[in-house]
């Protein structure tokens, strides 16, 4: 099998329990849209939404996240499956790359059904190319160093702390990234006014991607 076969193979079987077992995707989409209503009761009309809409978004998408990421690689673990995924003729690299595009696609999916809410509610015009492009880009990030801590979690007792302790400090480049950018392009600033931002994004998604697939191999040990 090809690299990329065995890659799919890894994030298919992950796509697939979750569809069978819809643990991740139910319970964080609940709770994504309940945060998201929390903030509609609390600031209502009573401050300009587009200054604080950003924020509310990531602060949303960021908790949201980590609860997607702290599933990861739970279930292997609590089936006793985890050492067989170790032992399998898939390689570390192989491992991290199924594990972390079925993350992305988890985490993809709850930001298309949780835009349209918080457009409805806040009245705010989310659903556009450059609110899309920022949040692919900063989900490609966040999902790659988040597949590494959630690994390195996975080894700890108390891991559903342990993942936002450790992942969190290493992950707010992005997130600024994308608070920064998509309130710019809220405010209907252009592409080229959102040009610093996204190369912010960019340059951490190819840091994050680079890093975590040499040093996973370690991570994942005992």
């Amino acid at each position: 099998m090809t690299f990329w076969r065995k890659v799919f193979a890894i994030t298919w079987k992950d796509v697939l329990s979750e569809f069978r077992a819809r643990e991740i995707i139910t319970s964080v989409l609940v709770f994504t849209i309940l945060v998201i209503i929390i903030f509609n009761f609390a600031f209502g009309e009573r401050v300009e939404m587009v200054a604080v809409a950003p924020g509310m978004l990531w602060v949303t998408f960021t908790f949201a996240g980590v609860l997607s990421l702290n599933r990861s690689f739970i279930l292997e673990k609590e089936d006793g499956c985890f050492e067989g995924l170790l032992v399998s003729p898939a390689s570390r690299d192989v491992i991290y790359t199924g594990k972390m595009l079925a993350s992305l696609v988890f985490l993809l999916v709850i930001e298309a059904i949780a835009l349209p809410v918080f457009a409805f509610l806040f009245n705010l015009t989310v659903l556009t190319p450059e609110i899309t492009a920022i949040t692919l880009l900063a989900t490609i990030g966040f999902v790659a160093c988040g597949t590494l801590f959630s690994a390195l979690a996975t080894n700890t007792k108390a891991r559903e702390l342990v993942l936002p302790i450790l992942f969190l400090p290493v992950v707010v480049p992005v997130i600024i990234g994308a608070v920064n950018a998509s309130e710019l392009a809220l405010s209907g600033k252009s592409w080229g006014d959102m040009t610093g931002w996204l190369g912010i994004l960019a340059a951490f998604d190819v840091v994050f991607l680079t890093v975590a697939y040499l040093v996973f191999d370690y991570v994942i040990e005992e």
